[in-house]
């Protein structure tokens, strides 16, 4: 049975008039949203904190800004778009003493609410839209007349209203211009945690450094190596984005086609399909979330490690040396430090 995808003629934004909402968070996603939403005439607040250097750029355009709880407590609709692992301290601090009766407190990642660190009082609608792509692509594709594919769901219905201003919502932002999809906290978080570690971030990552690594161990050149391993993925990925496995097959050479048959699946035998397995598992019992809050709570020892290794890889280097004499490309380098 395929899944229902929610477009504009099945979102009014007739439900959002007269609800004044606060964004809290102005970075990737925070920005589109408040943008998007101001947009299409919604009544539109940002909540930051007085030291971020985020409240210059949502004053220069047009935002009103104020404190999260300030934001809160004029709000009937409360969207997040803090880290995670910022997003519980945040809600007792400045989202818990605003919520009346008949608000709606909505996040565009279930991982809170999933993993019991924020719940709810019962008197509260509590909704999600999560955006399929990064903020940039939200804002830029609204902009365009167009819109990122969302998922929505609905956690907690206290006032009859919470699928309705949901949608509402999400076409706000644009996504119902581009479908959205229906689900659950627990759904998006497993999935897209899985997701992030099994294909998108750990799985690719580690696939690209083992290829260079391979090649330049076997006595290739490091560059030559970086193109075949990192630079022509675009090239593929962009192909199975525009017409899945079936067109990317088709638009490479029958060379290509036959190795991606007969060797993908020694790359990717059973072995990894039971790490996989054990990947989810660890994600829908608890013992992932428990880590990263450890992790953070610890202060991020582990992480800054990583980061920092990460970072110094010769592959890192060769690219960023090879990229740099790519005037077509628009090389981007990681900032000094961003905005919080």
């Amino acid at each position: 049975m395929t899944a229902r995808m929610y477009y504009d003629a099945d979102a009014d934004l007739q439900a959002l008039r007269g609800q004044p909402i606060a964004v809290l968070g102005y970075g990737s996603q925070g920005h589109a949203h408040a943008l998007n939403l101001r947009d299409s005439g919604c009544d539109v607040r940002v909540g930051l904190p007085e030291s971020s250097r985020s409240r210059e750029a949502a004053r220069a355009e047009g935002l009103r800004v104020l404190t999260p709880a300030e934001a809160c407590a004029e709000a009937d609709i409360i969207m997040v778009l803090i880290p995670d692992t910022a997003q519980r301290e945040l809600y007792d601090a400045a989202v818990v003493p605003n919520l009346k009766p008949g608000k709606m407190l909505m996040f565009a990642h279930g991982f809170n609410i999933r993993f019991g660190l924020i719940e709810p009082p019962q008197h509260v609608d509590v909704s999600m839209v999560a955006p399929k792509g990064p903020g940039h692509l939200v804002r830029s594709t609204y902009a365009a007349g167009q819109g990122v594919p969302c998922l929505f769901a609905v956690h907690a219905d206290a006032t009859g209203t919470a699928r309705e201003r949901t949608l509402a919502y999400a076409r706000g932002i644009g996504g119902t211009r581009a479908g959205v999809l229906e689900t659950s906290f627990a759904e998006e978080t497993e999935t897209d945690l899985f997701g992030e570690q099994a294909v998108l971030c750990g799985g690719v990552t580690s696939l690209v450094k083992a290829g260079f690594d391979t090649l330049v161990d076997a006595g290739y050149q490091p560059e030559l190596a970086y193109f075949e391993c990192m630079h022509e993925l675009k090239l593929i990925v962009d192909l199975m984005y525009q017409g899945g496995l079936s067109y990317m097959r088709y638009s490479v050479s029958d060379t290509a086609e036959y190795g991606d048959y007969v060797s993908g699946p020694k790359v990717v035998d059973q072995r990894t399909r039971e790490v996989m397995r054990s990947l989810l598992g660890d994600i829908r019992d608890g013992s992932f979330a428990r880590r990263w809050i450890e992790e953070n709570a610890a202060g991020r020892p582990n992480f800054v490690e990583y980061r920092d290794e990460e970072q110094h890889l010769p592959i890192e280097r060769v690219g960023a040396e090879l990229r740099a004499r790519m005037s077509w490309l628009d090389a981007k380098a990681v900032p000094e430090a961003a905005p919080v």
